[in-house]
C-alpha cells in the first residue's frame, strides 16, 4: 500500500483526501517509480472544481513528477531501477508516493537536476518546446512573450533569448518585471490596467 490524494467528488480544496491504495506491481513494459518530486498545476484545479471533466471518480489528481524506479516489469530495457526519471500528461495520477507507469511514458532525469526543479518544469517545458520549435518555429530577431515572469513565460523568454532573439516580455507590475529582467537581459514592457491597445502596441514597436 502506498498513500495517494484522492478526489471522491468536485468540489473545494477539501475534497482532497489522503488514503491508501493498493498500486501492484509493474506488469510487462512498465515501472514502477518512488516519487521525490511533483508538480502542481492550475489543471490539477480544473479537473478537482469540475472546469475540466475528470476521467473517473475517486481519482488521483497531478500530471507531472520526478522519481527513481524501483522496480521494472519484463521485457523493460528503456530504464532501470534506480534511473532518476520523470514524465508528464496523462493519464493523471502523480499525486501519491509511488506510481506504476509504462516504461515508454518516462524519460531520463540528470543527477545534476534537483528533482524538485525537474518536476515542476516537465510539463511547462514541453509547452514551451512546442510553441518554440514546432507552432512558432524561433527564428525571427523579436518575439513577444505575455505574462513573461509566470512559469511558461519565464521559460520562454531565457529559451528564446539563447536562440539569439529579443525578448519583448509583457507583466502586470513592478515587481514581476524587476524578476523577469533579472533572470535575463531583455526589454521588458510593464503591461499598466488603462492603456489602450493602440498605445500597448505602439510601445512595443517602439522597443522592437
Amino acid at each position: 500500500m502506498v498513500k495517494a490524494i484522492r478526489v471522491h467528488q468536485i468540489g473545494a480544496p477539501q475534497v482532497l483526501k489522503w488514503e491508501d491504495v493498493e498500486i501492484g506491481e509493474p506488469k510487462e513494459g512498465e515501472v514502477r517509480v518512488k516519487h521525490k518530486a511533483i508538480g502542481v498545476n492550475f489543471i490539477d484545479v480544473y479537473f478537482r472544481t469540475g472546469v475540466y471533466e475528470a476521467p473517473s471518480f475517486p481519482y488521483t489528481p497531478g500530471v507531472e513528477a520526478v522519481g527513481v524506479v524501483i522496480a521494472v516489469g519484463a521485457g523493460v530495457t528503456s530504464a532501470k531501477v534506480g534511473d532518476l526519471v520523470g514524465y508528464a500528461g496523462r493519464p493523471l495520477g502523480s499525486y501519491t508516493e509511488e506510481r506504476i507507469l509504462p516504461a515508454e511514458k518516462v524519460v531520463p532525469i540528470p543527477p545534476s537536476i534537483d528533482p524538485a526543479i525537474g518536476a515542476s518544469v516537465m510539463s511547462k517545458g514541453m509547452t514551451a518546446l512546442f510553441l518554440i520549435r514546432h507552432c512558432f518555429k524561433t527564428n525571427i530577431n523579436t518575439i513577444l512573450v505575455h505574462a513573461a515572469a509566470g512559469g511558461i513565460g519565464s521559460l520562454l523568454c531565457q529559451w528564446a533569448n539563447a536562440l539569439g532573439a529579443t525578448v519583448i516580455g509583457t507583466v502586470s507590475n513592478k515587481v514581476k518585471a524587476a524578476q523577469a529582467r533579472e533572470e535575463l537581459s531583455s526589454c521588458y514592457n510593464l503591461y499598466r490596467r488603462g492603456l489602450c491597445c493602440s498605445c500597448q502596441r505602439d510601445n512595443i514597436r517602439q522597443r522592437s
